[in-house]
Formats: C-alpha cells, sequence, structure tokens
C-alpha cells in the first residue's frame, strides 16, 4: 500500500484492512451469500470430513490450529485468514466459504473488531444449532479493545482452548474423554513458551523497544519490556492514518540514539513508511525481528510459533541478532 492509498483510507478502526473491493464483497455477501475468504483457505491438518466428523471453523488460522490439536480425528477445520505474507486484513471474495460456514457446527473467531466480516457471513446463513465462540467475549473484553491482537497474550489461548473443548464436548458427548485427554496435551505443550516468557522477564530488566504496531505488544508486555512507541503512532499505522511528523521523527530518533534495544515491526502488513523506519533500524545497528499476525506456515503449530517470536526477540537483546522472517 503506498502513501496515497493510506492516506485516503477510513480513518475508523482497522479501516485500512477492509479495502473497498472486500467491502463490496461483504455487503454482496448478505445479500447473495457469498462469503469473503482470507488471503488464502484451506484446511488445517485435519482435512477429512465424514460420518461423526465435526466441521469447524478457525476465523484466524492460529484458532485454527488449535481447534484442530484439540478435535484430533474427530474434527475437520478449516481456517479462513491463513496466509502469512499477505495482509490478513484484506479478503477476496470466495463462494467457498460461504459454503464452509454454511455447515460449520463450531467456529471460533477473535473478535474486537479483529475479523467482523465473520459475522457478516454468519448471518447470511443462519443456524440455531452452530456454536460460535468469540475469544473477546470469552476473556470478557469491551468492543472498543484498541489491540486486537488478542492470541499474543499468554492468558488468551488456554481460555480459548477450554471453550473449545468444552463446545465440542457439547457436540460429541461420547468423545469427550478424548477432547479433555487433548485439551490437557496442548495446556502443557505451552508451557515452554511460558517458561521463556518468565525466564526472559527475571533474567533481562529495563529492556526497550520501538514498534510499527501493537502486534506483539501484549507479548512484549508479559516479558517485562518497555515499548517506547507511543499507541498513537502504532495505532496510526494500523488503521492506515499517516502517523505525525513529529511522531515519526520520535520512533526514528529512537534507532538514532540507540534507546531501544530492538525494533519490532509488522512482517506481513509494510508499507514504504514502516519499510524506511526498519530500515533506519538496520542502518543505526538496532536489530530488527518481523512478528507475525497470522501464523507462519508450514513448519510452526501455535505453541511454536510462539516461543520462536520469544526467542527472536531474545537473540536481538542478548546477541543484537535480527530475525526478520521466522
Amino acid at each position: 500500500m503506498d502513501v496515497g492509498s493510506r492516506q485516503s483510507a477510513a480513518r475508523s478502526p482497522f479501516a485500512r484492512r477492509l479495502r473497498r473491493s472486500a467491502v463490496a464483497s461483504v455487503a454482496a455477501l448478505a445479500v447473495a451469500a457469498v462469503a469473503l475468504a482470507g488471503c488464502g483457505t484451506g484446511p488445517t491438518p485435519n482435512t477429512s470430513s465424514g460420518a461423526g466428523v465435526i466441521n469447524a471453523i478457525g476465523a484466524e488460522n492460529e484458532y485454527a490450529n488449535v481447534l484442530s490439536q484439540i478435535g484430533g480425528q474427530y474434527v475437520h477445520v478449516t481456517s479462513i485468514l491463513n496466509n502469512p505474507n499477505t495482509d490478513p486484513h484484506t479478503f477476496e471474495s470466495s463462494p467457498s466459504v460461504a459454503e464452509e460456514v454454511s455447515s460449520a457446527q463450531l467456529i471460533v473467531q477473535n473478535g474486537v473488531g479483529y475479523d467482523t466480516f465473520m459475522n457478516t457471513i454468519e448471518a447470511a446463513s443462519p443456524s440455531s444449532s452452530r456454536k460460535v465462540i468469540v475469544v473477546q467475549d470469552l476473556l470478557g473484553l469491551p468492543t472498543d479493545t484498541p489491540n486486537p491482537h488478542l492470541w499474543y497474550d499468554p492468558t488468551t489461548m488456554p481460555a480459548a482452548a477450554r471453550a473449545m473443548a468444552a463446545a465440542l464436548e457439547q457436540l460429541q458427548p461420547a468423545h469427550a474423554a478424548y477432547f479433555e485427554s487433548n485439551l490437557t496435551t496442548f495446556l502443557t505443550s505451552l508451557n515452554p513458551w511460558l517458561d521463556a516468557i518468565a525466564a526472559f522477564k527475571a533474567k533481562y530488566k529495563n529492556v526497550t523497544v520501538a514498534t510499527t504496531e501493537p502486534v506483539a505488544d501484549y507479548l512484549l508486555t508479559a516479558m517485562g519490556i518497555d515499548n517506547l512507541t507511543p499507541f498513537r503512532f502504532q495505532a496510526d499505522i494500523m488503521n492506515g492514518v499517516d502517523p505525525a511528523p513529529q511522531d515519526v521523527t520520535l520512533e526514528n530518533g529512537f534507532f538514532t540514539d540507540h534507546t531501544v534495544k530492538v525494533f519490532c515491526y509488522n512482517q506481513q502488513v509494510v508499507d514504504p513508511l514502516t519499510t524506511s523506519i526498519r530500515l533506519h533500524a538496520l542502518q543505526e545497528g538496532v536489530p530488527v525481528v518481523g512478528v507475525y499476525e497470522t501464523m507462519p506456515t508450514p513448519g510452526y503449530d501455535y505453541q511454536t510459533w510462539m516461543l520462536a517470536e520469544v526467542n527472536a526477540i531474545q537473540k536481538a537483546v542478548v546477541d543484537g541478532v535480527s530475525t526478520q522472517h521466522l
């Protein structure tokens, strides 16, 4: 997206992400049941559907991945937002998504304005028996929560996983023990990530970073890291608004003055401004870490992805090494 495109974007929260073509497709969906896909559609590892198998959707591939881990052989999971190389908020119309939603027995979505397109798709094919888990509601968050990237908060996915298991057990009571066992396995598998967060926070004090967007802010906070970038700057970049010149100067000054140890940028959504800031950080010798909105695939599940982000940040802080791509 060039500067001109960013200047012409709507100024409401997350408006940058829904381009005009996508908005038109959403409107068409409500009338003609044509759904919006993510930057790609496709199943997570469970790809066979049949008798006794629950059809489920994770709006974002990180939720779909966890749903797949818990549901195992009894769940056919499709994710909508699953391309780590494209802006996850830009959609292309796809009738296949409407078909997936119409047959879904369970849907997991983020909420807080991040995936409101799902509400439109669901309304176009209503079902009284469909279970919908909205992670925002699980966490008791208001709709105007400023940072929508809830999956980076270490408290989010355990709550979401428990809700997933409970929903699956309601749909297939006969396999409740199986789902509970998978839930326990998943929660245990989060320990290396949680331990790495705790170890970093205990060992490294007064670490400062700069960012482009609040993608990993929940994780940075959990690690005890101080993000010096004003949230107004992060919100401007996230919403497609040109930041104030003084904020751009402030951001670049963090690198020139070496007041930050690391620069974390949204690796999936870049424009000329964020690219220039990233290059300035590198020129000044500040290590750069790319953070992702959707789970990089192949090669990762949710827990290994989160651990890889922590390890990349630690490598930048301790060794001064950049990890721009996982």
